[in-house]
Formats: structure tokens, sequence, C-alpha cells
């Protein structure tokens, strides 16, 4: 039996394009989650819902509310052990934990073997959903994430959140920069302001449609 998540931003732009569907394609909504309210902004074209600006709150970058089993105001390019090596990492919680590091190479990675031994280190007593990171440019990074429960997959919008995050505080941009993140799944467009609130830009597009009984 699944457990309920305390947030998911990827439903948040499901369902913010199931409302362009029912002719409410603009105008600001809230989503509630276990993780707290978020805010959401919708812009149409032609009718539908094309980009959505979600409000994702204030990272928390403490580590006894992320939670992670570690000392101080942070945990910022420290190192763990992982199968026997030392990997750095930085911990943002963006309402669900996050361990971000940063590689040489994403796309050669073995995420099937390195992912759960991060998901299931002992420093992260709920478990952590990791980010895998290469900085591209002065404006981009790519990524690919290992969510906890799930896996490797194509998107993740607090993942992107966490990673821009990460990527300030360890000085590859600045506070207030959109930062493009480039998933499996596409683009999503991360600002990290300068009083902690992260703001998540994307595209919200029919993937496919379908009926069930329930």
């Amino acid at each position: 039996m699944g457990k309920e998540v305390k947030i998911s931003s990827v439903p948040m732009h499901e369902v913010s394009h199931c409302l362009s569907v029912g002719n409410k394609a603009n105008g600001f909504y809230t989503n509630h989650h276990l993780g707290g309210i978020k805010y959401l902004t919708l812009y149409p074209e032609n009718g539908k819902v094309k980009t959505v600006l979600v409000n994702m709150g204030k990272a928390v970058l403490t580590p006894a509310d992320i939670p992670m089993k570690a000392e101080g105001e942070s945990f910022i390019n420290k190192p763990i052990e992982v199968l026997g090596s030392e990997v750095y990492i930085t911990a943002v919680s963006m309402g669900n934990p996050h361990a971000v590091t940063y590689v040489d190479d994403v796309m050669s990675l073995d995420l099937e073997k390195i992912g759960p031994a991060f998901e299931n280190h002992p420093i992260f007593p709920e478990r952590v959903n990791t980010e895998f990171i290469k900085v591209l440019d002065s404006h981009t990074i790519q990524m690919r994430v290992w969510e906890r429960g799930s896996g490797e997959t194509w998107a993740c919008g607090t993942g992107a959140c966490a990673a821009a995050v990460a990527s300030v505080k360890n000085g590859y941009f600045k506070n207030g920069e959109e930062i493009t993140v480039k998933l499996r799944g596409g683009d999503l467009f991360i600002t990290y302001s300068t009083d902690g609130t992260v703001l998540m830009r994307g595209a919200a597009e029919t993937v496919f449609t379908g009926e069930i009984d329930i």
C-alpha cells in the first residue's frame, strides 16, 4: 500500500492544466499539501494554461528540520559516506528532504545502484530524495533525480528547487537569478529569492487523456 507524501509539485502542474480544460484558464490558486500551502499563478494562451508559476515557500536548511542527523545551522557541501566513498552533499528541504550532489557526467550514472544507497542513508531518518547535478553554464544545470520510494523519475519540481537553492548556496549562482534546470522530462525555471522564497516556473502540457472507474 502506498503512503501519502507531504508534497509533490508535479501534480500541481497537472491540476493547473486541468483547470484550463474546465475553462478556468487564468488566475491565482492555492494548493494544499501535508507540506503546506503552495500558491499558483496560471498564465493562459489561447484559452488554455501554458505556463504555471508556483510559490514553493521558503527552503529549509537547518538539519534538524530537514530532517537529518547532523548538528549546526546547515549542511552545505559536507561529506557523507556512500558505498564506501566520500561524497559531498548539500541538504535542503522543500517540504520534503533532498540531498544535492555535483557530478562531472549526469547521464553516465548508474542510478539503480547508487540511488538506493543515498535514499536509505542513515543520516536521513525519513529517507531522502537525491539530485545529481552538473553545472552547464552561468544560469543552467542538468539534473537527474532519485526519489525516495519511486526510484528515478523524469521530473521533480521540489528536487529542481532544492538543486537551485543548493547551487546558490555553493556559489554557482546568485539569489534572485532565474536558473534553468534541465531534467529528463523537460526544463523548469527556478528563482531562489533573497528572502529565501523559491519560485518555480514551468510549462503545462497535455500528455494523454483517459477515463478510470473509481
